[in-house]
């Protein structure tokens, strides 16, 4: 399927752009359009010709209850679907379809489906972040051939993108809280619907949120990860630490894990590119966490402009702690019915393996909304040039917070018929605790063995 633009997606002014050196920020006069015919993040303020997309409209912090767990209400719970796609009506929806969720109507035809809902742009992050963004867009530079960053604060260094570099630059730097601890499950269902959880214990730190960050001298390092196995009881002990670097070609990112059989403290260098994810059982590659993480090196990114499509969002209902993670976990593909999808504008690059690098994944298209920077879904090929892998993500904005963020993470796996799903907190005894507070030397390699207690 060929890739549906729109007709503004590439002004004038960006082909221009796109002549001009990768290292340069933008103009003063560029930048002044943040906030007025652009929102502070860089998405188009105004909504869509049709009237199908809205103009952009934040969500006031007391937009839903937040209940005793910290899970917060949907404030569009009275809402019905406007249709739904189904294998059915699939071909008059097709425009607006990544070719990864085409496929999945067609290996599905049964119990696919996508309800659509009105659409709402509500994400906001607090001003103190919109404005690192404003002084981004005037002073971040790529540096080291585009692996890294120079001149960043915060959080989205390419409000106005020139090209594919930029965006994932903008999708791996986005705004996520500033700090993080999370209990989350995943899980790796059969072809039957079958699944074991491994749970996990996350922290995430970025480097300006660490009580001894000295923004004189920031260094690499962009954000501080600890993940620990809670369960089943022969992973749990084991935790993985990850120092992420800004620029992973000139300072690859340093991991290391601690083993709890082997009560030992190891590098590990294969935490990245296509190393395995952790307990993923061969479902899900290291960067394919988050959607996508790490270096961008090893591939070719180009920028095709912007689509109208349908991506899951305002995924409440889905976070539901009313639910059981059997009501979420099906044969093939999560229970559609708990899903929410809504027509929005997205940023569509090309990833393409550079000739003489390796990676599983030889081909990768990236759909990312506007209003975030997340990647929204993303097809994966394989060496041959088949179709593999569609990775989607359920978002929601966690308006107490003014966070974006992901609700659950899921990459389908065309081929064999199985999935893995990440970040489920429905049955946990608490939602996302943000904004804690730590020390680098609470995520330092000697931290390590103390933290893996069997």
């Amino acid at each position: 399927m060929k890739t549906t633009t729109l007709a503004w997606r590439v002004g004038a002014l960006a082909l221009s752009l796109l002549a001009s050196s990768v290292m340069a920020a933008v103009p003063p006069a560029d930048a002044a359009r943040l906030g007025t015919t652009l929102t502070p993040m860089g998405a188009e303020q105004a909504g869509n010709a049709a009237g199908t997309i809205p103009a952009w409209a934040p969500l006031a912090k007391n937009a839903g209850a937040v209940d005793a767990k910290g899970f917060l209400a949907d404030p569009y719970a009275s809402e019905k679907p406007l249709f739904t796609i189904t294998a059915q009506n699939l071909e008059a929806y097709k425009d607006k379809l990544s070719p990864g969720q085409y496929a999945m109507f067609k290996r599905y035809p049964d119990s696919y489906r996508m309800p659509v809902y009105p659409s709402h742009r509500g994400a906001t992050v607090p001003d103190a972040v919109f404005a690192a963004i404003r002084q981004n867009a005037l002073k971040s530079r790529l540096v080291a051939g585009g692996n890294g960053l120079e001149d960043f604060q915060t959080a989205v260094p390419f409000p106005i993108p020139r090209n594919g570099l930029e965006v994932i630059w903008n999708h791996i730097t986005r705004y996520r809280g500033g700090s993080v601890k999370r209990q989350v499950n995943q899980a790796t269902p059969q072809q039957n619907g079958s699944y074991s959880l491994v749970s996990f214990e996350d922290q995430f730190v970025f480097r300006d949120q660490m009580k001894d960050f000295d923004p004189a001298n920031p260094g690499n390092v962009l954000f501080y990860f600890k993940q620990s196995v809670t369960a089943p009881a022969r992973l749990a002990g084991t935790v993985l630490l990850v120092h992420e670097t800004l620029d992973q070609v000139r300072e690859p990112r340093e991991a290391w894990v601690y083993n709890a059989g082997q009560r030992r403290v190891r590098r590990a260098p294969q935490v990245a590119y296509d190393g395995p994810g952790t307990a993923a059982d061969g479902l899900r590659t290291a960067d394919n966490l988050d959607m996508f993480n790490g270096a961008p090196d090893r591939y070719d990114w180009k920028l095709l402009g912007k689509q109208e499509m349908y991506i899951a969002e305002d995924s409440y209902k889905l976070d539901s702690p009313s639910l059981k993670y059997d009501d979420i976990l099906k044969a093939g593909h999560l229970n559609q019915d708990l899903t929410r999808y809504e027509l929005r504008r997205v940023w569509h690059v090309v990833a393409t393996l550079k000739e003489g690098q390796r990676h599983i994944y030889a081909k990768r298209d990236f759909y990312f909304d506007e209003d975030t920077w997340q990647a929204a879904v993303i097809d994966h090929y394989d060496g041959r040039g088949q179709l593999w892998r569609v990775a989607e993500a359920h978002a929601q904005d966690y308006y107490n917070v003014q966070v974006p963020w992901y609700t659950l993470e899921v990459l389908y796996d065309l081929q064999s018929g199985r999935y893995l799903a990440l970040g489920m907190k429905n049955e946990e005894k608490s939602a996302y605790d943000f904004g804690f507070k730590a020390s680098t030397a609470d995520f330092s390699a000697a931290a390590l063995r103390q933290d893996g207690v069997r």
